[in-house]
């Protein structure tokens, strides 16, 4: 299984820095701690910080290195290594969010978030013409980062069909009068769900690649959702039916 060594990455405050450090998936390079700060008084975040390469500061020399707001007194410098993607599980319930021409990374930050909370098992990138991690996306997404697995492949359309190789169904949710829908979709087993852009939805030849497309109907005068509430509609749904 081959490594991509990803840039250096920053995230700061304490629950997202305990993320950081319980996930052991990273490689991290250093940890700053302001002196007497929230950080370090917090005795429970200090047992885990153990063997941890720390550097403890003023508050001027913190500043001076990180101007994020709200950091009580923490930040930490860690790597990222992605892998390709290969299904390595046995799980009949398998779920994988694709995501297809997204450039916000406040949205991508909140459905990595909701992905975690709804148990999806990774997520998927495009190498090109998408938002990729950033700090902004690991810090919005409030730890849950940390907790998931992620994929940025070359090729989606590859990438769907490896998925449907290894029995998985494909949903597209696309806001379409030929989609059914989102209730009607049957989410259970191994599914991979695509997601595309507010503006522009999902690519032609992707959406082609689904073997059901699923819209969430709208009562408003606004014809349009923030896509990471539709995210958290499917994916509710999915657990919905799991749980029946």
């Amino acid at each position: 299984m081959q490594k991509v060594k990803i840039n250096k990455y920053t995230v700061y405050g304490i629950n997202n820095v305990t993320s950081l450090v319980q996930s052991k998936k990273y490689d991290i390079d250093k940890i700053y701690i302001i002196k007497d700060s929230s950080a370090y008084l917090n005795k429970n975040l200090k047992s885990k910080l153990k063997n941890k390469n720390i550097v403890y500061c003023d508050n001027k020399t913190f500043l001076n290195k990180f101007s994020f707001k709200h950091t009580q007194g923490i930040a930490a410098i860690f790597q990222i290594s992605y892998l390709d993607f290969i299904i390595n599980s046995n799980n009949k319930n398998l779920c994988y969010v694709i995501i297809d021409q997204m450039h916000d990374p406040q949205n991508l930050g909140q459905i990595i978030r909701t992905c975690e909370c709804a148990g999806v098992d990774g997520i998927i990138l495009p190498k090109h013409g998408s938002v990729h991690i950033t700090d902004t996306v690991i810090q919005v997404s409030q730890g849950a980062f940390f907790h998931l697995d992620f994929f940025i492949v070359s090729n989606l359309n590859n990438t769907i069909s490896y998925l449907k190789d290894n029995d998985f169904w494909i949903v597209g949710i696309e806001n379409s009068i030929d989609s059914e829908k989102w209730h009607d979709i049957d989410y259970k087993g191994k599914v991979g769900i695509v997601f595309g852009s507010e503006g522009s939805g999902i690519r032609r030849l992707v959406k082609k690649s689904c073997d059901f497309l699923a819209t969430i109907p709208m009562s408003g005068k606004i014809n349009s959702l923030n896509i990471s509430a539709a995210v958290s509609a499917i994916l509710f749904e999915r657990n919905r039916q799991l749980l029946k």
